[in-house]
């Protein structure tokens, strides 16, 4: 078989939505300075219609974070700041009475949107949690026995601090589930915090913030990642990762078979993202953690004795061997080669 000529098969259609996507990133690093990764991860998960978990101290730029993206994107921006009296109503909607019609007329919540900021989602009671389980899973909502299809693209960020427990209540296993990435975006560094200043000395940067992209250019790009070549070898390779949480010693429940999927889908879209149309181990190695680390209960002594999830999905990507595969670089050169 002869490979010489891959390099010259490069699929050029993925110039334009690589160069997208790059301006993008640059785009909202002008609000969200040094966080390149973070913003790359989350452009990940808006390209395979996951949702994303920020978890981290107040004041590092979360909400701005989000903010900066929905308007990069072209896309609606609405924010639900979570509280104990909010109730589920007041997230997906409600039916009100019209008295000159005699009829109910349905009037959508915040949840009607294309990024919805949920802020600080550890501070509503589960009821009012449970009311984004259909929505992040299945985009719908219904009210009143009525179902109302939510706006494409979706995603949902929500935010979380690590630090303050006192009248929160943590997440259950089935919303944490839903969430196809948990990230943290740190301190910035000395130099981009005197940066940070200086930008925010007069006005604040999101208002001058353009928008890049539209949602049509957005949803072509979500299904080019559909088409993104994933190797047998590589899903197998995702399925062992994800079958050895289920028996590691110190957890106490591993990942799901979404978890898998998970996985699978943000491997696509970080392959997408970095300009190429097939998928390499190096893509789910680099996203395993934050795809599969909160997804992952550990028992109570391996707690107790400092063992963390990362270390667990640490040792776990070392122990399982890596696929050895082959690079193609366009879809026509791994046709060649059948």
């Amino acid at each position: 078989m002869q490979y010489t000529d891959e390099k010259e098969l490069v699929n050029r259609e993925f110039d334009h939505p690589h160069k997208v996507l790059t301006d993008v990133v640059n785009n909202v690093e002008k609000v969200i300075i040094g966080k390149s990764k973070a913003v790359q991860l989350c452009m990940v998960a808006m390209l395979c219609d996951g949702h994303v978990l920020l978890e981290d101290v107040p004041g590092v730029g979360k909400t701005m974070l989000v903010r900066s993206l929905a308007k990069s994107l072209g896309c609606s921006f609405k924010r639900i700041q979570f509280t104990p009296d909010l109730l589920p109503s007041d997230v997906t909607g409600v039916s009100i009475y019209n008295q000159k019609t005699n009829e109910f007329e349905f009037r959508p919540g915040p949840i009607m949107g294309n990024i919805i900021l949920a802020d600080e989602i550890n501070r509503t009671s589960p009821k009012t949690q449970s009311a984004l389980l259909e929505a992040m899973e299945e985009h719908n909502v219904t009210v009143d026995g009525t179902t109302y299809k939510l706006p494409s693209p979706f995603l949902v960020m929500a935010t979380q601090n690590p630090i303050e427990y006192e009248g929160t209540f943590p997440l259950p296993e089935a919303q944490l589930d839903r969430f196809l990435l948990k990230l943290n975006l740190g301190y910035p560094t000395p130099e981009h915090e005197v940066d940070l200043l200086g930008r925010q000395q007069l006005v604040h940067p999101i208002e001058g913030l353009e928008t890049v992209t539209d949602q049509e250019t957005l949803q072509s790009m979500q299904q080019k990642v559909r088409e993104i070549y994933v190797e047998q070898s590589i899903r197998e390779y995702i399925v062992n990762i994800t079958t050895e949480t289920r028996k590691h010693p110190a957890v106490y429940l591993g990942a799901s078979p979404r978890g898998s999927l998970s996985l699978f889908k943000a491997a696509q879209a970080l392959a997408f993202v970095l300009g190429r149309d097939y998928v390499i181990p190096d893509d789910v190695k680099q996203l395993a953690t934050v795809t599969l680390a909160h997804r992952l209960i550990l028992k109570s002594e391996a707690r107790l004795g400092g063992t963390t999830v990362e270390k667990v999905l640490s040792e776990i990507m070392k122990a399982v061997p890596v696929p050895v595969t082959r690079e193609f670089s366009s879809a026509k050169a791994r046709e060649r080669v059948k």
